[in-house]
């Protein structure tokens, strides 16, 4: 059996900036059609977005979804709280991975796979400012080496 094809919509590319990543997870969303549809055209921001347990179900907060422009009646709020889909023992796994200080949950990147849009949450714990400047130039270095890889030969 051949894994389903996933074309990513999105990255968050800030909150591997911002955050230790200790753990990923897949989890659903519940959308409206239309949003469903301004993803597909990939008019979602992710940036500022975490997740967050209101009465034992886990909620995204923050995500943008920029109103579909041909729907016919119907604009959900672009900023509104997203129910996130997991099972019980998922929910329960990331409660008390989140119960300690400093961890959240954040999401990563929205992916379509197959018919169904998908959300990849990291479970995260802040970074520092000298995590973020040490990690910042490591990359510079790596850069730096590739380039003069590419020099040489």
């Amino acid at each position: 059996m051949t894994n389903p094809p996933i074309r990513v919509v999105t990255n968050n590319k800030k909150a591997r900036h911002d955050y230790h990543i200790i753990d990923t997870i897949e989890a659903g969303i519940a959308l409206k059609g239309s949003e469903v549809k301004s993803i597909r055209e990939g008019k979602v921001n992710l940036q500022d977005a975490y997740a967050r347990f209101k009465k034992g179900e886990l909620w995204l907060i923050g995500m943008h979804i920029s109103p579909y422009k041909q729907a016919a009646f119907e604009q959900p709020d672009p900023r509104r709280d997203r129910k996130l889909l997991l099972h019980k023992r998922e929910l329960k796994r990331l409660f008390r991975k989140t119960e300690e200080k400093g961890v959240t949950i954040v999401p990563l990147k929205i992916y379509l796979k197959k018919h169904l849009v998908k959300v990849e949450l990291g479970i995260a714990r802040g970074k520092k400012l000298y995590d973020k400047r040490a990690a910042i130039a490591e990359r510079d270095q790596k850069r730096e080496m590739d380039r003069l890889k590419k020099v040489r030969y």
